[in-house]
């Protein structure tokens, strides 16, 4: 699946890419899908935290950090040598020896490991405010920076597995009245990819406003 893809094959465009970054399972599964299969060395990677009531981050990334050849790929086929992937591993176990021990900020982990699987491409990160709903501050902190593409980890019920995403425009009645990564997908105005990881090697599940479970193999 490509996602806001502009100008032609040969001539590539800059992009900038929104991944938003919260201490869950299922923003790391966003983050690397993002950096497997959509960032590529001449797009703009930012990482964005709506900050509110967080818990523990750890956990989340254990799996994400004991698996660094999916991500180590795409840097290695850009040109990179078997002794610069193998420090690139050296590097992302690293990382999770220090998530395991409680050092570090989340934010600043996700960075870090953005820069060893893609060390070409820029990554920044800005943590934004919520007054009143997610989605919405989303919304707006993305037509701020002019992205191109969302895309934000989706924790997938039975019903909306088999219903799809709710209609556009619904209310935002509150911070638990709406699903954030469905109305996201419906009513932003560039792509928003939903990513749901199907265990360690079952790839994703994708949702678009154009593409509903879109399954990917990893």
């Amino acid at each position: 699946m490509e996602e806001g893809r502009r100008g032609s094959s040969s001539t590539p465009q800059s992009r900038k890419i929104m991944v938003i970054a919260d201490p869950t399972r299922e923003s790391a599964a966003a983050l690397q899908y993002a950096l497997s299969h959509t960032v590529l060395e001449q797009d703009e990677l930012i990482l964005v935290h709506v900050e509110n009531n967080g818990g523990s981050w750890k956990n989340a990334f254990s799996s994400f950090l004991r698996l660094p050849s999916s991500i180590s790929s795409s840097s290695s086929g850009s040109g990179s040598s078997p002794a610069s992937s193998n420090t690139n591993a050296t590097a992302v176990a690293a990382l999770a020896s220090e998530i395991s021990q409680g050092e570090g900020n989340f934010l600043e982990q996700m960075k870090r490991i953005c820069e060893i699987a893609q060390p070409k491409v820029r990554v920044h990160t800005e943590c934004i405010g919520m007054e009143g709903v997610k989605a919405s501050a989303i919304l707006l902190h993305g037509d701020k920076l002019g992205v191109d593409v969302i895309i934000i980890g989706q924790r997938r019920t039975i019903s909306s597995s088999l219903l799809g995403t709710r209609r556009p425009g619904g209310s935002l009645r509150g911070s638990k009245g709406v699903d954030t990564a469905e109305y996201l997908i419906e009513n932003s105005k560039c792509t928003c990819v939903g990513v749901t990881k199907k265990g360690q090697n079952g790839g994703y599940v994708l949702n678009t406003k154009t593409h509903k479970n879109f399954w990917l193999l990893a």
